[in-house]
């Protein structure tokens, strides 16, 4: 269902569930598990999630959901709740994390990749929020995140329309940072988060503790930037890394 590698810095966590990734309570639960095993652990800087499968995730198991029709509406809002809190936990991770999409994103697929800082996706990769056009709609954050991420304009796009895109329109829109070649993905991906895991942990996370801090209402994104400089200042990483430089 979901397997952990860590190596040089990066965890990296592969969907296996075939044939589609499809999201489920126990999916939750074993992602939960993973995570628990890695908040301990000081061997890792970077998450880097990936698919086993050619489907990154189709999302929520749709026979799961049809099944829940008649049972207690509560049960089925819950199971949207699990996600939610999965995903703004896996968002609230003091490491970086990348999705790598090396195949169609859907659904509740693209709500995980959009609760990632960094996504990269295969030029023949699929994106899109179809849920409206089964009467649904993206409920484990997909309309907040892809709002925050991309604008209103954006987000009322693609959920409102149901549209399936390209990964190059979603590299377009901002969706994805990267869109590569299929045969380069693998390679790309692996290069982009063994850059990210060479950086001091304290200074990736801080810098992504104040990009989170400019769109929160209410919150002085300067006064938290000012915050990670001071903490970056105290750091002896930080004074190591810059005697080094200057003595080149």
């Amino acid at each position: 269902m979901l397997d952990l590698v860590v190596t040089g810095g990066v965890a990296v966590l592969t969907l296996c569930r075939p044939p589609v990734n499809a999201m489920s309570p126990q999916w939750v639960a074993r992602f939960h598990e993973l995570l628990d095993g890695l908040q301990p652990r000081s061997d890792w800087r970077v998450l880097h999630l990936r698919s086993a499968q050619k489907i990154f995730c189709a999302g929520a198991d749709l026979k799961q959901v049809h099944d829940n029709f008649g049972s207690d509406m509560e049960a089925q809002l819950e199971l949207g709740r699990s996600y939610q809190r999965l995903f703004q936990r896996i968002q609230g991770l003091d490491a970086v994390t990348l999705a790598e999409l090396g195949g169609t994103t859907l659904g509740g697929g693209l709500e995980l990749a959009l609760a990632c800082d960094l996504r990269i996706a295969s030029s023949r990769a699929k994106l899109g929020f179809p849920e409206v056009t089964l009467g649904l709609i993206p409920g484990a954050g997909g309309t907040q995140r892809l709002s925050w991420l991309c604008g209103r304009a954006v987000a009322s796009r693609l959920i409102l329309t149901g549209e399936i895109i390209s990964a190059d329109e979603a590299h377009r829109l901002g969706v994805v940072q990267w869109c590569v070649d299929p045969a380069q993905i693998a390679d790309e991906a692996a290069r982009i988060a063994a850059r990210v895991a060479a950086h001091p942990r304290h200074a990736t996370a801080g810098a992504k503790s104040a990009i989170f801090a400019a769109a929160q209402a209410g919150v002085d994104g300067f006064a938290r930037e000012t915050e990670v400089v001071r903490d970056c200042f105290e750091s002896t990483a930080t004074r190591e890394l810059v005697s080094a430089f200057l003595a080149r």
